[in-house]
């Protein structure tokens, strides 16, 4: 009986790009998503995975200044890129913004879609200091929020732009 053995060869590419302000060399897999490169290979467990699908939002991040999917976008594309995950967004000296706004709004309830909605409006509210209801709207379509009605988000965008918040539904 004769077996044939197969060999398996494993070609990688080696990334660099900076995340979160530091210089990062990852050597990835060709097929390697970046979520999944920020959560396994550099430990930033902040962005989530969801759908898998660019759908959810939850794997929200920065590159070169666009919120963009994570879960869309192979790490080979990175290099020399600049990527800002939840971690980055958030000052050493405690929250941004919009984080403060979010807990003061009570704008979050699980949290497994937060990073991906803080993200999304830290970068939006930086490109629109004064949005409109609407304009709030249309930005957070991207993100899927399950628990809270999204009232609360809205309200905490509505906070961190320097606007009153609403009393009631966000519809």
């Amino acid at each position: 009986m004769t077996t044939a053995m197969s060999t398996t060869v494993t070609v990688t590419t080696t990334v660099n790009m900076k995340v979160n302000g530091r210089a990062q060399r990852v050597n990835v897999e060709g097929r390697k998503l970046l979520s999944d490169v920020l959560r396994e290979d550099l430990h930033l467990t902040g962005t989530h995975i969801g759908c898998e699908h660019g759908a959810c939002g939850a794997c929200t991040v920065i590159v070169d200044g666009a919120a963009v999917r994570s879960c869309l976008i192979f790490a080979v594309q990175m290099e020399g890129a600049e990527v800002t995950t939840v971690e980055g967004v958030t000052p050493d000296e405690g929250l941004n913004t919009f984080q403060q706004a979010m807990q003061d709004q009570h704008g979050l309830q699980c949290g497994f879609c937060t990073p991906g909605i803080v993200v999304s409006m830290t970068s939006y509210l930086a490109d629109n200091p004064d949005p409109t209801d609407e304009d709030l709207k249309i930005a957070l379509s991207g993100n899927l929020c399950r628990c809270t009605g999204y009232q609360g988000i809205v309200n905490a965008a509505r906070q961190a732009a320097g606007l009153p918040t609403h009393v009631g539904s966000a519809h």
